[in-house]
């Protein structure tokens, strides 16, 4: 894909070390862009519809009361958990076999067979819950295990002018694709009831247009994407694979000074994306807690922030273009700063509405732009493996921002201070991101790419 813009200004010493230190990757055709974006387009039902309608029917029909509680809790706390340490040895794996595809594939399509069978199997049946669960951890399981390789497909179909753009486009698709997917699930759920269609019913469509919403919207990566890199040696059996990879990751870990930048970024970015993930998944809380909002009155406001974070994570990468990826991931990390300034101070359900829009429109940003800087450091043999780092990143302390909002909302009895005590992850993440020198990272990777 061509590229109309100049060499952003974040990519100086890129550009000098280019032709010393190889080639540049190569550019990718639209189509292929398009696949990409479109998985975000089809896992994000997933992620919309957890949050909306998997969560009510897991804890009203299914397991009611605090076992359905425990239950949502547990099962995605162990898959978030599993899904950290398995991606970087996982990715480690499909980059020796450049299987990339295939296991983006299976992953993604035992996800949403998963999400169908879930709205599928009667739950009068003694073993009904039992199997539901099991049904929701492997479609978690599988949901976070995907964005290993679908990350890993970034630095192979863009280059550093076009990173933040098309990394811009998935997270855009993402949004779009889930708000979508959710207001299709509240349409089955309002008209249906017209209808003689019961809240148990509607909800369980819900789920399995869950489910092939993902699949169908996957396919056309399954008709498109192919890895780019050559495998790496001889094909070998799954188990020695493994062997391989589990010494591939040690070995990176071992040779993590060659990776300095990188690994500083992942640091800042465990931090400050620790508060970030926290902030959206405790949100409804404060919003119950605070201003005693319902929960019609929250799934409008999801819908709201799916569709705005769209043409935001957009502007974003367009933005990263102009002033350069780390400069704009800065501007965004303030400005989550401000947002929790601003909530320690709001009290009413219309400020509540218009933290909403700002958080929409950098909370698609951030993350795109975080993983657009991640992809302009890997090494392109190693684009799975290292962004099984990134999702570890992503998850590894995915506990103790919640502990921390739990706690201090027991002890203070307020959630204005509970949502303020999470400025300490974006400030300290923020501080550390200061001091990566993006341009070393990239001629590292570059360095690297061989080895």
């Amino acid at each position: 894909m061509e590229n109309p813009y100049e060499p952003p200004a974040a990519f100086p010493a890129a550009a000098q070390t280019q032709s010393v230190a190889g080639p540049a990757r190569p550019s990718a055709r639209t189509r292929e862009i398009i696949a990409w974006a479109l998985c975000d387009w089809a896992n994000s039902a997933y992620s919309t519809l957890l949050i909306t309608i998997v969560v009510v029917y897991l804890q009203q029909f299914v397991l009611p009361g605090d076992a359905g509680i425990l239950a949502y809790g547990w099962g995605l706390g162990v898959s978030m958990f599993l899904s950290a340490w398995l991606s970087p040895i996982l990715g480690a794996m499909a980059d020796a076999r450049a299987n990339k595809r295939t296991w983006l594939l299976c992953t993604s399509f035992t996800g949403a067979a998963c999400s169908v069978l879930m709205g599928l199997v009667p739950r009068e049946w003694q073993l009904g819950p039992a199997l539901f669960m099991f049904l929701f951890f492997l479609a978690s399981l599988t949901f976070e295990l995907s964005f290993s390789f679908y990350n890993g497909f970034l630095p192979e179909i863009a280059d550093e002018e076009s990173m933040n753009r098309v990394s811009g486009y998935g997270y855009a698709a993402g949004y779009f694709g889930g708000g979508l997917a959710l207001a299709v699930a509240i349409a089955v759920l309002s008209i249906g009831s017209g209808y003689g269609l019961s809240t148990v019913s509607g909800l369980r469509v819900g789920l399995v247009i869950m489910g092939l919403w993902w699949a169908l919207f996957t396919l056309p990566a399954a008709i498109i994407l192919r890895d780019r890199n050559p495998p790496r040696g001889k094909a070998a059996g799954l188990a020695a694979t493994a062997r391989h990879a589990i010494g591939e990751v040690l070995h990176t870990l071992s040779r993590i000074r060659s990776y300095s930048v990188l690994a500083l970024f992942l640091l800042g970015f465990l931090l400050y994306n620790e508060g970030i993930q926290t902030v959206m998944s405790q949100a409804s809380v404060f919003a119950q807690k605070k201003l005693a909002m319902e929960a019609k009155e929250l799934a409008m406001i999801v819908l709201m922030i799916q569709f705005v974070a769209t043409p935001a994570a957009l502007g974003v990468g367009w933005l990263g273009d102009r002033i350069g990826a780390k400069t704009t991931l800065l501007l965004c990390l303030l400005i989550w700063c401000g947002l929790l300034v601003a909530a320690f101070f709001t009290t009413t359900k219309t400020q509540f509405w218009y933290l909403g829009v700002v958080l929409a429109m950098v909370m698609g940003g951030t993350q795109s732009i975080s993983r657009a800087i991640m992809g302009s450091m890997t090494p392109p043999a190693k684009t799975a493996e290292f962004f099984g780092f990134f999702n570890l990143s992503c998850r590894a302390t995915s506990m103790f921002g919640p502990i921390l909002f739990a706690q201090v909302l027991v002890w203070t009895k307020s959630a204005n201070l509970a949502i303020l005590s999470l400025l300490v992850f974006i400030v300290a993440g923020m501080t550390i991101v200061l001091g990566v020198n993006l341009a070393r990272g990239i001629a590292q990777a570059k360095a690297n790419s061989t080895t």
